[in-house]
């Protein structure tokens, strides 16, 4: 299986990465099913990158349809250790305006019934989740970003809804009180899952309205979405290389042993089936032979 280095997931409005040289697609299989797309496998200034479309070529999956669950595992399989996400998200924050940028730190989880572990038929497991992103790659994105002369916050965090409705004005003031500094719908699922494969996770939120709280705002539309994330296409390019070229080579985060201590289950009594189907997550901490 061909190998990369970093992993690029692109949101509504970013659906490629010009900048990448030698650019190929490669279809992964996973025992999930299939990935939105192909990945696009390149070179991003020197560095191995897989690109995937969250979304699908041409928008088609809604955010409660994504396979989450293969996207990640394919990764996974691809050698990836790091990923960046990019997202569209509304601001619950007067201070964030639309086109600034946000590197959330924290999630809350507003879905529902979503797969969001690779766990189960056989094996227990339960990883730590207090600190959802990669603060080492949280910091190095926000710093690229920085680079590119956009407005970056650093922190706060990222309110997970269903959807594929935006929300009431009700639900948009109550998500406020809570504290919430944005809010989009794809982000929680890949965080839970990119932890539980052990591979660094940390987002890059365009903040493209107000939702709906605002009052001198109207009321976010499809039309707003698209027209200022595709505004902010060119910075998030510019920063995911820049981050890129700016990782390390070796981990040092807690990230690379997320399961080291969060597998319960006796391995003499995980199904072989499950075994085989987890390998590439779970091959490291179970005994062969």
């Amino acid at each position: 299986m061909e190998q990369a280095r970093i992993g690029v997931i692109g949101g509504s409005g970013l659906y490629q990465m010009p900048e990448m040289e030698e650019s190929h697609p490669v279809s992964v299989e996973t025992p999930f099913g299939a990935p939105s797309d192909p990945f696009r496998v390149g070179r991003l200034r020197g560095v191995s990158v897989a690109f995937l479309a969250r979304h699908g070529e041409g928008h088609r999956i809604l955010p409660g349809e994504i396979n989450f669950r293969a996207n990640i595992f394919a990764f996974k399989r691809l050698g990836v250790e790091r990923i960046l996400s990019v997202s569209a998200v509304g601001s619950l924050r007067e201070e964030i305006a639309p086109l600034d940028v946000v590197v959330p730190d924290q999630f809350i989880d507003r879905t529902r019934g979503r797969a969001s572990t690779f766990f189960g038929d056989g094996v227990v497991a339960h990883i730590s989740f207090a600190d959802p992103t990669c603060s080492e790659l949280a910091h190095v994105l926000a710093d690229a970003c920085r680079r590119t002369g956009a407005k970056v916050h650093e922190g706060g965090a990222y309110l997970c809804m269903e959807g594929p409705a935006f929300s009431t004005r009700a639900e948009s003031h109550l998500y406020r009180s809570w504290g919430a500094a944005v809010i989009g719908m794809t982000n929680l699922q890949e965080a839970k899952l990119a932890r539980e494969a052990e591979i660094c996770y940390a987002t890059l939120a365009l903040a493209t309205d107000y939702d709906c709280w605002h009052e001198d705002e109207d009321p976010v539309t499809v039309e707003v979405v698209v027209g200022r994330l595709r505004q902010n296409a060119a910075t998030a390019q510019r920063a995911i290389a820049e981050a890129a070229v700016s990782l390390p080579a070796q981990r040092s985060c807690p990230c690379a042993t997320a399961l080291k201590n969060a597998i319960l289950t006796d391995p003499e009594r995980i199904p072989e089936a499950t075994r085989r189907r987890l390998e590439p997550i779970l091959g490291r901490y179970l005994p062969t032979g």
